[in-house]
């Protein structure tokens, strides 16, 4: 029996895998940082040794130290044999160790914590969109580990026409984040689309579908290659620890935001939510009227979305202006919001069998453009 790690966002430390029954491994921090819960491993072992299939018994030893303890309460990790199809498999938690469970079918299987989005899938992701008439690829620098900060702008600018960002994975860990990035460019991009086609002549899209490639290629959880927490940095990054906001912001400038969705994942609520920034000092009436008017086009569009449950609200003027959100939305007086999804499931729509999912995080991200559609001419 081998554990490994040595691939893309790969993470685990093995401590002893001598017995399978009583398998013990750790889950590595971030680079420079105390966060840790990301974790993304292969387990080999021989199907083909005992008549008995031999369950597997995976111990998680420092979960009760991670940096969201709350997001192991209720949740089940997901597995692979395929690295397409990841399947929810029974997981425990007892306050101090995260205890994953399974017999194996194949000789070969992957752990994650979510399903994985990887680094090439996310090359796919760009290339294939910039096929796409309507669709370039800008590059607008280079991670502090020499990999690509990319931006897809769909649509042309003119008079009056919209101007829409969307980010996605500045924590990388949170791979749902470019799972719903999929499915809105996906459906963005697609000529037979009405809704799609009407947005294309409306507005521009800026999309970065991974604002933090390099934390996930490392198998990170929340920060960069050098423990910035990129979602903290907002209000003054630098090229030395912070690029990916530096430039992203920087061309934020240049081209100016009419609406902002900052997609995420939330390692505890299990329900998908958004957070706005009414706690900004520019917060007044036309903000909170568009951020209402927001939330009722996605409760009338799709009953994966819920508004009852989230984030505490700020109290006016006393919002992280760290945060991008509330840089955003305070900078340019601009609808902005933080879309959260859950790592575990939707409360409201059980699939006991995957739980949330990327394609349920894709669908969403397809249903989010209608929402886009509906509310469009209300933001300037």
């Amino acid at each position: 029996m081998q554990i490994s790690d040595n691939f893309d966002s790969g993470n685990i430390r093995v401590i002893d895998a001598s017995d399978p029954s009583n398998i013990r491994l750790a889950i590595k921090h971030d680079n420079q940082s105390e966060f840790y819960q990301w974790f993304h491993f292969k387990l080999q072992t021989d199907t083909t040794q005992t008549t008995n299939p031999q369950e597997h018994v995976i111990h998680l030893n420092n979960a009760g130290k991670a940096a969201y303890v709350a997001g192991w309460e209720d949740y089940q990790a997901v597995a692979s044999y395929d690295r397409e199809h990841w399947f929810r498999v029974p997981t425990t938690y007892d306050g101090d160790k995260l205890t994953i469970t399974l017999t194996p079918e194949y000789d070969s299987v992957y752990f994650a914590y979510f399903s994985p989005y990887s680094y090439e899938r996310h090359q796919n992701l760009l290339h294939n969109a910039q096929m796409h008439l309507d669709c370039q690829l800008q590059v607008l620098g280079q991670t502090l580990d020499g990999r690509d900060i990319s931006l897809l702008k769909v649509g042309e600018e003119g008079e009056g026409k919209r101007i829409i960002w969307l980010t996605a994975r500045q924590h990388p860990g949170e791979t749902m984040a470019e799972w719903f990035i999929e499915g809105f460019l996906d459906r963005l991009l697609d000529d037979d689309d009405g809704v799609a086609r009407v947005l294309v002549n409306k507005a521009v899209f800026y999309i970065v579908p991974n604002m933090n490639p390099d934390g996930s290629v490392r198998g990170h959880l929340r920060t960069n290659a050098v423990g910035a927490n990129l979602n903290r940095e907002w209000l003054n990054p630098t090229m030395e620890r912070s690029p990916e906001v530096y430039l992203v912001r920087k061309k934020m400038l240049e081209t100016g935001v009419d609406m902002f969705l900052d997609v995420h994942g939330d390692e505890a609520l299990p329900v998908n939510f958004l957070a706005g920034c009414e706690g900004v000092v520019a917060y007044d009436e036309r903000h909170k009227s568009l951020e209402d008017k927001f939330k009722a086009i996605l409760l009338s569009l799709t009953p994966e979305f819920q508004d009852e449950r989230g984030y505490d609200k700020d109290e006016p003027g006393k919002a992280n202006p760290t945060v991008g959100t509330n840089w955003v939305g305070n900078q340019f007086k601009c609808l902005a919001y933080t879309i959260e999804m859950p790592f575990k499931d939707n409360d409201l729509l059980p699939d006991y069998s995957m739980g949330w999912s990327d394609i349920r995080s894709s669908l969403l991200g397809r249903d989010f453009l209608t929402g886009v559609y509906h509310i469009v001419d209300d933001l300037r």
